[in-house]
């Protein structure tokens, strides 16, 4: 029988929160619990992706039928610009972090997160710049140049409601949130693991988030410093981006791309990280190649500082240039292929279980290759020119964000949601919400591909008559609504598993990580004790023990 290590308790200077956890909304108010605090991190992302949801759904309708008078050119322009940051900023980061700092204590053997105060002031950072970038609405008029905000559109002269003043302020808040964040996960993974659990016995979704966490705090700096040029350009007439005054509008696009490519990443590497627990889990099988994994995620971290200026192959910066990241563009595409190929041959063989949680991870595999695939069209210069300002962006930016991103963060929930509440998803409802969601996301992108072969500009509120554009604008249009059909089967399917599901006791799915070893949900002091780590399988390692 291996040693058992006693977890110190880092709450202990926190008396006065006590183990119950029926204690109002003030005990959420003033939580300082890791898993408190993730699943009112996942909380926000809800919020604020069901807003940004019915935003799309309103330039859905308008771009429902040719030359359409539903919204006005302002609106739109204000909608659209909100939908996107609201979906990068406020829904899938904080889904992230939520996932990350709910699991990663418990992954790694310990009871809390390095700084737990720390902790819930990034979260109420994050909720209360979202609430300040919403204010706009009511202060004026909401930002309206488009989540990347180029120059010199956020110029005064362009936009002189203060919508792009609330975007920087909102932004620079959720930013402070997601560095401290960054900082207080990399800390926790360093020096709260347990003992035996070496850097190389660390669960792939521990891994990612801890490469992740780096990536974040060099990519972050680049935007932040962005934002507050804006303010002093718009506040103080600093002229930065104002070409009017000598200053450079491409230095704006520099900025927010040398943040915005690691970005893509930045997203993507945590849900990489859960379908690496999903896919060995439910196939019942160690995963295949796990330092080529982890190394690979590495590789995308550093490669993503060398690609940004692919999204600038059209403002003229020369053939040396394009050339080189062209390049560089096409080679960040090998280690993400190398985890397709470890995960398929992870569930090669195996003894694979379609719950939901599998599903989405499946259903990931083939949304997300499809993204990364027109996503390397984009990487030759001249199909970037001619498909730079049209939509077949659009699609390819949602089937990386919501066919990756977002189809991690539902796997990720499905199969961790017992260990959070104590409770198993209902699978057939989440059966029908799988196949919804689902359908209702190609029908809304697959034909937007389409669209951008054939010439529809993006970002723009109406478009003409032409042949075939209405045709797959309507049924665009259609697979939306039939993504928010399925999001409020999605939200009845929380409640009832909430209030009606089955127990899901320590251990439903026969999973093979630490947190799986105490009890759905955790108490407030995650472990009194931990076995010594002796894998990357230490669950597995205890069951095969006892067996022997």
């Amino acid at each position: 029988m291996e040693a058992l290590v006693e977890i110190p308790d880092p709450l202990r200077s926190f008396p006065n929160l006590g183990e119950s956890s029926d204690q109002g909304l003030l005990q959420w108010i003033s939580a300082v619990d890791h898993k408190m605090l993730g699943i009112l991190y996942l909380l926000v992302s809800l919020l604020f992706f069901l807003i940004g949801g019915a935003e799309a759904l309103l330039m859905r309708i308008q771009l429902a039928q040719p030359l359409n008078h539903f919204l006005s050119p302002e609106t739109y322009n204000q909608i659209f610009t909100m939908h996107g940051t609201t979906m990068i900023f406020l829904v899938a980061m904080p889904a992230v972090f939520g996932f990350s700092v709910y699991m990663v204590p418990l992954m790694i053997g310990a009871n809390e997160m390095a700084f737990p105060r720390l902790n819930a002031f990034s979260l109420w950072l994050t909720f209360f710049g979202g609430l300040l970038l919403y204010f706009s609405f009511l202060a004026g008029g909401a930002p309206d140049a488009g989540w990347f905000n180029y120059a010199p559109l956020n110029q005064k002269n362009y936009s002189s409601s203060p919508g792009i003043d609330y975007y920087a302020m909102g932004l620079l808040i959720t930013g402070i949130g997601s560095v401290t964040t960054s900082v207080n996960l990399i800390v926790t993974i360093l020096h709260y693991r347990v003992k035996g659990m070496a850097l190389n016995k660390l669960s792939l979704f521990v891994w990612m988030v801890f490469v992740n966490s780096f990536l974040l705090l060099a990519a972050f700096p680049s935007l932040n410093v962005a934002l507050s040029m804006l303010l002093l350009d718009r506040q103080f007439n600093a002229h930065f981006f104002n070409t009017e005054n000598g200053g450079s509008a491409l230095l704006w696009q520099h900025l927010f791309w040398l943040f915005g490519h690691p970005e893509v990443y930045i997203l993507i590497l945590p849900p990489f990280g859960i379908l690496s627990e999903v896919f060995q889990v439910f196939s019942r099988k160690p995963i295949f190649g796990y330092s080529y994994i982890a190394a690979s995620s590495v590789a995308i971290a550093l490669l993503a500082f060398g690609v940004w200026i692919h999204h600038m192959f059209a403002v003229g910066l020369g053939n040396t240039v394009d050339a080189f990241f062209s390049a560089s563009s096409m080679l960040i595409g090998i280690p993400t292929g190398i985890k397709i190929f470890n995960w398929l041959a992870t569930m090669y063989g195996g003894k694979i279980r379609f719950s939901v949680s599998m599903m989405f991870a499946i259903a990931f595999l083939v949304e997300f290759t499809i993204g990364g695939l027109s996503g390397i069209a984009f990487a030759i210069v001249p199909i970037d020119w001619q498909l730079t300002d049209t939509y077949y962006v659009v699609a390819h930016l949602h089937y990386v964000f919501i066919g990756g991103t977002i189809f991690g963060l539902f796997a990720g929930l499905f199969y961790w949601f017992p260990k959070m509440t104590g409770k198993i998803l209902d699978e057939k409802l989440g059966k029908w919400f799988f196949w919804l969601f689902v359908i209702g996301f190609n029908l809304t992108f697959l034909v937007q591909h389409l669209l951008g072969l054939m010439g529809m500009p993006r970002r723009v509120f109406t478009y003409p008559n032409l042949p075939g554009y209405g045709t797959l604008n309507f049924v665009s249009t259609m697979g939306a609504f039939t993504m928010g059909i399925s999001m409020l089967l999605f939200l009845y399917l929380i409640k009832k598993s909430i209030k009606q599901g089955k127990p899901a006791g320590k251990d439903p799915w026969d999973a093979i990580t630490l947190e799986w070893t105490t009890s759905s949900p955790p108490a407030l002091k995650n472990f009194d004790e931990v076995q010594v780590v002796e894998s990357t399988r230490p669950l597995w390692d205890i069951k095969h023990q006892n067996k022997g």
